[in-house]
């Protein structure tokens, strides 16, 4: 059965509008610009090994207290907000540079040490099936003495649930360890969640391959480019964080147990995994515009061939009927009275046999 070919969406069609994207932008030398945000909801999880609490505030100023709580807390924002966050940086102690940071878009993926905070900044990256494009978002996480802070744009999506849902079973892991370890949990599931929006391009970069022999045509082009755009986005966003988890191995941070760098190896050895599928994929893609234009020279090869076979064919037939369109009078077989229906018999003859002769030698 013949797969069904997806059209591509007249939005994304670069024939039919042009459509701009920020490609790059650089913090240093940028303006934040960053959209204002109607609330900020956050989220806390104070846990220890026996009981677990999960506490919904409206006010940043009463989660300032779990700075200095011996029990281990998961302080989630939802919404970027000047404000709330600087009331949050002063309360915890994190350093200005940091706040920056957290408020600034746009930011590569990085890892810093800076006072008694472990701080990290990385994308969360989705695959927006209707347009077949990755959309980002940008997390940053402040890992503390007894807390782990996170900040998140868009409070309606993330990949967090399964540690929501580990903190509320007794006897898991998560509750049992430290605040180093729910930084894992959290840098595991973003860098996880890579490989997802990886399928999803792997499944695109399938179809088209199975497009492109059958399709090769201007549209085609466009999803070919549509879809390497998408992976080379998606190569520049991911290909820092291999860098920020080897901050973290490498750092002798008191905030980092020995007993938990095994698994900031495990995500160092996912992270390496997924830029090496990315620059598979990258050469895959490449490689549908090679089969692309080679495909386009086969069609163009046919063509010149019918055309030289038609020609081949044509040009007996045009000497002939060139001869007897001289307006001699002395020509012998001008006036027979059959002159031209042997004439036309003749060239249908040898029109047969090169006919013939072309088919033997499969010429066409």
């Amino acid at each position: 059965m013949a797969k069904r070919i997806l059209p591509i969406p007249d939005a994304l069609n670069p024939f039919k509008g042009k459509k701009q994207r920020i490609m790059n932008y650089n913090p240093a030398t940028g303006i934040a610009d960053r959209k204002p945000v109607a609330e900020v909801k956050i989220t806390v999880f104070d846990f220890k090994d026996n009981h677990c609490e999960e506490v919904k505030l409206q006010d940043v100023k009463e989660l300032l207290h779990y700075a200095t709580t011996p029990e281990t807390s998961w302080i989630n924002i939802d919404g970027i907000r000047k404000e709330e966050i600087h009331t949050i940086c002063t309360g915890f102690g994190i350093h200005y540079l940091l706040e920056e940071d957290i408020l600034n878009v746009g930011q590569r993926a990085k890892m810093d040490e800076m006072g008694d905070h472990l701080f990290c900044v990385l994308p969360m990256i989705y695959f927006n099936k209707l347009s077949c494009t990755i959309e980002q978002e940008q997390v940053s996480i402040v890992l503390g003495k007894n807390f782990v802070l996170s900040f998140q744009e868009d409070s309606h999506r993330d990949v967090f649930d399964p540690i929501r849902e580990k903190l509320h079973i007794n006897g898991s892991r998560i509750r049992l360890a430290f605040a180093d370890y729910l930084c894992y949990t959290l840098l595991d599931l973003i860098v996880d969640s890579y490989f997802t929006v990886l399928d999803k391009l792997g499944e695109r970069i399938e179809l088209m391959e199975d497009v492109v022999q059958h399709e090769a045509n201007n549209r085609t082009l466009a999803r070919i480019n549509l879809l390497r755009r998408e992976l080379l986005l998606f190569r520049r966003a991911i290909s820092p964080v291999r860098e920020l988890v080897n901050g973290f191995l490498k750092s002798e941070s008191p905030l980092l147990d020995e007993r938990t760098m095994k698994y900031y190896k495990d995500v160092f050895d996912h992270i390496v995994h997924c830029n090496d599928l990315t620059d598979n994929y990258k050469d895959m893609v490449f490689n549908l515009q090679e089969q692309y234009h080679t495909q386009l020279n086969l069609k163009m090869n046919e063509v010149m061939k019918v055309l030289a076979v038609v020609t081949t064919l044509m040009a007996p037939l045009t000497v002939i009927a060139g001869i007897y369109g001289m307006n001699f009078d002395n020509m012998p077989e001008l006036h027979s009275p059959n002159g031209y229906f042997t004439t036309i018999a003749i060239m249908v003859v040898i029109l047969i046999i090169m006919i013939i002769l072309f088919k033997k030698r499969g010429w066409f």
